[in-house]
């Protein structure tokens, strides 16, 4: 290979590693929560990311909750739970995101660099079950609530209704007008009561109401509860004395979250077919817009083909009547009226919600539900103090490293040794740009094997300087011993070095995320020390002796 092509190749070598170590700004397009207007923003990418050690983030343990569902299989569960996550996490978008299973029970998911850790948990735990499901328009719970009034007596449950308490004007007055008002509240508690035995009769009676009846509509199946009273009425509704009283085949869910009707937040309660139309399994795809009617979130979805089917021909039977859209067990807004026949695309309307609580949902509907709930039995933030320290201390070892090496070599091997630590400052530049191009994070294992790395990769240098050496002293001439040294040290540097890389792709591919930055900065870093032992070392040792063509020893 000719002197120049040599020089064009390590030209080439250093100008990609140049570019790809270079800051660039990157133009993302998106949409602006609030006014939903599409908007140009400018991020500055950095050539290396940093892992979790390094910048901060959060690290999180995960199980499966059994007390929510109990799990035939648990260890397919969690693999399942395991790919639902990689999913997710990926489309939410987080660098190098590790997740792995740990034990028989357990997955451990680290976010390097995370902004919003709430938002994190939240799209971590989200089952994400999507179901659709028809509201009850026969009544069932009206007719029921009278035996589960009936059950809650049985258990010596009553209602509970506070006493109207004197007003701040008597309490002031005292005497007999507090006495009068005393008098009164005595009065009208008796009168409630007796109102409440005729006319409400119980406490589930007194609590949920058809939504007709509070001028909130004329949904089937639809009832309300004041928002006050939504923690007692569900812990009601779940004892297993009343579920019972509900007739087979309806089941009762919950709005997602309050509502104003009037001047009062009520919660809504729907009584519904138990049978869904479709569930999110038949989910291919979801993604989040704006509605172009009324500027407000909605989650688009698409259906599969069997999904699509099913889904059309119950929508077409059941025209005219209200579907109840569910998620995690929850009512998303109010059921609408199912106008005509709807097929494979379909979406959902989040009233009152954000463009970026509707990208969550889309995120999370596109990754599919959790098998069983997931709980955090630990939770750890890394701030990014430790990293910086991390950082400024691996960078003075990597100079003090550095230097004693180019000291070391300089001082014993004198010219020779000044030209490998030329080839050395190649190899530090060509490792980190390979660090860039192939997108990698470096971590404080990572950091410590680039660091490491630094002493293997004057190895083969010293390997070369030894055999030339030798084939000086054996009387031979400086280029013929350049050349018989590089080419008798090819072997030892080539079996060294297939070793070393050997080992490092056996800690990549079972070690984990720390064990693997490690791995992957030591192999990088090895076959960098190679190209710049082999080839720039060796390209710089002719250019020398075409300077010096008379040169009858070498200072070596």
């Amino acid at each position: 290979m000719s002197i120049r092509t040599r020089l064009l190749l390590i030209a080439g070598l250093i100008a990609l590693s140049i570019f790809y170590l270079v800051p660039r700004n990157v133009t993302l397009r998106e949409r602006d929560i609030q006014s939903g207007v599409m908007t140009d923003r400018t991020e500055k990418r950095v050539p290396l990311k940093l892992g979790l050690d390094l910048q901060g983030g959060m690290h999180l343990a995960l199980e499966l909750d059994q007390s929510k569902q109990v799990s035939a299989d648990p260890k397919r569960d969690l693999q399942l739970a395991l790919t639902v996550l990689r999913k997710r996490i990926d489309e939410f978008g987080v660098t190098e995101p590790l997740i792995q299973q740990v034990g028989d029970d357990r997955i451990v998911v680290e976010l390097a660099g995370i902004k919003d850790p709430v938002r994190a948990k939240a799209i971590v735990q989200r089952s994400a079950f999507l179901e659709f499901k028809i509201t009850d328009e026969t009544r069932a719970l009206e007719k029921a609530l009278p035996a589960m009034d009936r059950a809650l007596r049985s258990l010596g449950i009553k209602s509970e209704i506070a006493p109207a308490q004197p007003s701040a004007v008597q309490q002031l007055l005292g005497g007999d007008s507090a006495k009068a008002g005393a008098s009164d509240t005595a009065g009208a508690k008796d009168t409630t009561r007796a109102d409440t035995a005729a006319v409400i009769g119980g406490v589930l009676s007194g609590l949920v109401q058809p939504s007709s009846a509070t001028g909130a509509g004329d949904t089937p199946g639809e009832y309300v509860v004041p928002e006050t009273a939504f923690p007692r009425a569900d812990s009601l509704l779940n004892l297993p004395a009343v579920a019972r009283q509900l007739p087979r085949g309806i089941i009762l869910r919950w709005s997602s979250a309050p509502t104003s009707v009037g001047v009062e937040p009520v919660r809504f309660l729907y009584a519904l077919n138990e049978k869904s139309i479709v569930t999110g399994r038949n989910l291919v795809d979801a993604q989040a817009q704006l509605d172009p009617l009324t500027n407000g979130p909605i989650v688009t979805f698409e259906l599969d083909r069997r999904g699509g089917r099913t889904f059309g021909e119950e929508t077409g039977r059941h025209v005219g009547d209200y579907m109840a859209i569910l998620l995690d067990g929850r009512a998303q807004g109010r059921p609408p009226v199912i106008q005509s026949r709807i097929n494979r695309n379909g979406q959902i309307t989040l009233a009152g919600r954000t463009l970026q609580e509707a990208q969550d949902l889309a995120l999370t509907l596109k990754a599919g539900a959790l098998p069983i709930p997931l709980k955090i039995v630990e939770e750890r933030q890394v701030g990014p103090t430790l990293g910086e320290d991390a950082i400024r201390s691996g960078i003075i070892a990597g100079i003090i490293g550095t230097l004693f090496v180019i000291a070391a070599m300089v001082l014993y091997y004198r010219t020779a040794g000044a030209l490998a630590v030329v080839a050395l400052a190649l190899y530090a530049l060509l490792t980190l740009g390979a660090l860039a191009m192939l997108d990698a994070t470096l971590t404080l294992p990572g950091l410590a094997g680039l660091v490491l790395s630094i002493g293997i990769a004057v190895d083969a240098n010293v390997l070369i300087f030894e055999r030339i050496r030798e084939e000086l002293a054996a009387g031979k001439t400086v280029a013929l011993a350049v050349d018989e040294g590089f080419t008798h040290a090819m072997s030892a540097i080539v079996d060294s070095n297939v070793t070393t890389v050997l080992t490092g792709l056996f800690l990549f591919q079972f070690g984990t995320g720390p064990v693997q930055g490690f791995a992957v900065t030591l192999i990088l870093g090895i076959i960098a020390s190679m190209i710049s032992a082999i080839f720039v070392t060796r390209t710089l040792f002719i250019l020398w002796l075409n300077r010096k063509p008379a040169m009858a020893t070498l200072s070596i």
